[in-house]
């Protein structure tokens, strides 16, 4: 099991990003959360197996059909198992 920190550059709040993003995650089988931060951007961590890990940072790199994505930043860990879903949460 693995654990990815990203954070999701572009036109990505207001336009259904995290909710795209956790049907996604969902369908994947994977737990975590996903909120807006502050300076525009989104912030998710995610766990999980490994494959189904990138499948999800394959799909942060399209993002909702609302939005653009320029950039997405990722960092991989070890898991923690802290999760038992994966949430939309509000601002950080």
């Amino acid at each position: 099991m693995k654990r990815i920190e990203a954070v999701v550059h572009g036109y990505v709040q207001g336009v259904s990003f995290r909710h795209y993003a956790r049907q996604e995650a969902r369908k994947l089988d994977l737990t975590g959360w996903i909120r807006n931060e502050p300076d525009r951007t989104v912030r998710l961590v995610a766990e999980g197996p490994e494959a189904a890990l990138q499948q999800l940072v394959d799909w942060l790199h399209i993002g909702s059909p609302y939005g653009h994505v320029d950039k997405v930043d990722v960092t991989w860990s070890e898991a923690t198992a802290e999760f038992t879903n994966f949430q939309v949460s509000w601002y950080g």
